[in-house]
């Protein structure tokens, strides 16, 4: 090769040289572009230089780590970001419910200091009123939390659809490029990576470079997205045991027709929408809930005791409080056609509620037999913790009843799902607006050394005992259980235990008043934790008498009561110290719970997303010591491969010297 060629290629090295440098400089701010470094070969045939290669500086590793760091620091920062308002609204003293609820049961101190004082009667309802009105405005905020999750999860897979369908996109121009030019397009490969990286920010998948060339992801289960070419779509559906709860559905492309496949929650992990699906789970829903149960367990507590009680018209006490009962959704791809016509709290066993959803599923129709799971943890309750009476239709478990219109319609695998607390609070009001209607005094009295607990008293508790001008009830109780009544029986001839109704009539009581059956022995036989409900009053048993001594009494009866009476007024103060939730806290304790259990899993979010942080500013780092732009390097590089192209122009200037000095010797 002449000296003419060597300059001449010089010449364009030095500019693929500077037509490098210059793109690094005007992409220095371009997200995801990795810098290029030109690549000189000398050529060994001729002689003089070639450029082999513009390459990019892109290292694979470093990137799926930095994906990855990505990933989990997206999801803290979202599920920080949602935690946090909770947390906010929970820890505010002035506007939290903890001292609304201490000013509530304060008021009642006051109403049993004077229960005829008509200012005290008014605070009590202006103190409950406030209450309540808080206990739905957290209600309020909690549900437009969960519609804001719902919208945005929307969000998130319109944006990963745009995002897998331009990936998709890219594999096919990277390919034709590839073809056609024969070299790497490294402008569409720095987008398909920057994509990949977009992706990972927004949800968990699994890359796969197929032969090296192009990328495929798919969810962590191995369902494909982008497979070359083709982009699966995902779906934001309504979940079909739940419509209010917006949730992620998959479409396999490749099949015609093929319906939406609702995907399990912990499939989609990582990103902003995985932390969305996680906060929702792990705090949105348990915080709902527990303020649920707290509303809950204090109105059935509160209500059953004022029904104890008697207002200034002389009357039994009514609800104080109203409640929303649970609700309840049927799969819409149960099979069966039965339906949960009433769902309602089972005040006799409240302090079975706790704060989760279930999942009631058939697991035989014939029986039929049911399997109920707890949605928080995922544990199955024991077939002992449920009660299906075939004859009324109900299921009960958990401190709810549910009550079927016509088992026969059940089929197997037919699924429902239970919410019995999440939206408690959000009809919660009181429901008494008279002052006289508050019952400080007592209606029913119960002595003895039987071993029982009240439980509460329907509304038109005596009714028998009072329109046979009686006192109440007087039962005795034997070590073998067996309950009699001493005097007068209840003229309905009935009783009931635990929620059974049993008969006493034509003939079935002998003379002592000793419940028996139609086959002559004793129905009433009775054990510990057994329910017993006598002319609308409710009691217990708790314990039976020791081997060989005398039964045990009970005396149930109507109280002498008059204006001046705050018995029931104290009973209801003191319920602020019984543990009315879950039958293991009282209301400061449980709301306290509540708001540690919130406060707590915000600082461990906040500790991992700082640490998080700090990990991927350290692979970014990495990154960008490696493919990132530095202008003062690239602008060393300037001079450099001027200098280098002014160098190449004088060789050719040289060449063209002793070229004519060569010609003009003819001459």
């Amino acid at each position: 090769m002449s000296i003419y060629s060597i300059g001449i290629s010089g010449l364009n090295a030095a500019q693929n040289a500077l037509r490098t440098t210059s793109n690094n400089i005007s992409n220095v701010y371009t997200p995801g572009y990795n810098r290029e470094v030109t690549i000189l070969n000398q050529n060994g045939v001729t002689n003089g230089v070639e450029v082999s290669e513009i390459q990019r500086q892109f290292n694979q590793f470093v990137a799926d780590q930095l994906n990855e760091s990505l990933n989990r620091t997206r999801s803290l920062e979202t599920y920080q970001t949602q935690v946090s308002q909770i947390n906010n609204l929970l820890a505010d003293r002035e506007a939290g419910l903890s001292p609304l609820m201490q000013n509530f049961f304060s008021s009642l101190e006051d109403l049993a200091a004077s229960p005829a004082d008509p200012a005290a009667r008014q605070g009590v309802l202006g103190t409950a009123e406030i209450m309540t009105s808080q206990f739905r405005a957290f209600d309020g905020y909690l549900q437009d939390m969960q519609e804001g999750v719902n919208g945005q999860i929307r969000d998130q897979v319109t944006q990963i659809n745009n995002l897998t369908e331009e990936l998709a996109g890219l594999n096919g121009e990277i390919a034709l490029a590839r073809a056609s030019r024969g070299e790497e397009p490294n402008g569409l490969l720095n987008q398909r990576d920057h994509i990949i990286e977009q992706i990972n920010e927004r949800m968990d998948v699994r890359l796969n470079i197929q032969d090296g060339r192009t990328y495929n992801i798919s969810l962590p289960n191995g369902q494909q997205l982008v497979t070359g070419t083709s982009a699966t779509k995902l779906h934001a559906i309504d979940s079909p045991s739940d419509p209010q709860r917006t949730i992620i559905g998959y479409q396999d492309g490749r099949r015609a027709n093929a319906s939406v496949i609702p995907l399990n929650e912990g499939l989609i992990t990582g990103g902003s929408l995985g932390g969305l699906l996680s906060f929702r789970t792990e705090s949105l829903d348990k915080t709902q809930n527990q303020i649920g149960q707290l509303a809950a367990s204090m109105v059935t507590g509160f209500n059953d005791q004022h029904r104890l009680g008697r207002d200034l018209n002389g009357d039994q006490g009514e609800d104080f409080f109203n409640i929303q009962q649970p609700v309840t959704f049927a799969d819409e791809r149960n099979i069966g056609t039965a339906e949960i016509t009433n769902a309602q709290f089972d005040e006799l066993n409240i302090g079975q509620l706790r704060a989760t959803d279930y999942e009631v599923r058939v697991a035989d129709s014939s029986v039929p037999e049911f399997e109920v799971v707890r949605k928080d943890n995922g544990q199955t309750l024991d077939a002992s913790e449920l009660n299906f009476d075939m004859t009324d239709g109900t299921l009960s478990f958990g401190g709810v009843v549910l009550t079927f219109d016509d088992v026969a319609n059940l089929s197997e695998n037919d699924r429902f799902e239970v919410q019995p607390v999440r939206r408690a609070a959000a009809d919660l009001e009181t429901v008494i607006s008279e002052i006289d209607d508050v019952a400080a005094g007592l209606f029913v009295t119960s002595s003895g050394d039987m071993k029982s607990q009240m439980v509460t008293a329907t509304d038109g508790a005596f009714a028998d005992a009072l329109a046979a001008d009686e006192p109440g009830y007087r039962l005795s109780l034997a070590e073998d259980g067996r309950l009699t009544f001493t005097d007068y029986i209840p003229s309905s001839n009935a009783i009931e235990i635990n929620g059974e109704t049993r008969s006493i009539d034509d003939g079935s009581v002998v003379a002592a008043g000793v419940v028996l059956n139609e086959a002559g022995t004793a129905a009433a036989e009775l054990s510990i934790d057994d329910v017993v409900t006598v002319d609308g009053v409710t009691f217990k048993i708790e314990g039976l008498p020791d081997s060989g001594d005398p039964a045990t009494r009970l005396t149930l009866e109507e109280a002498d009561s008059g204006a001046g009476d705050n018995r029931n007024a104290l009973a209801l103060q003191n319920l602020q110290n019984k543990d009315l939730v879950a039958g293991r806290a009282t209301l400061t304790q449980a709301y306290a719970g509540i708001v540690s259990d919130v406060g707590n899993r915000t600082n461990i979010v906040q500790v991992n997303l700082e640490a998080s942080e700090g990990i991927t500013e350290q692979i970014e780092a990495l990154q960008q010591s490696e493919s990132g732009v530095n202008l003062d390097e690239e602008a060393a590089n300037l001079i450099r491969f001027q200098q280098f192209y002014a160098a190449n122009a004088r060789v050719i200037d040289t060449a063209s010297t002793v070229f004519d000095t060569i010609l003009g010797l003819r001459n």
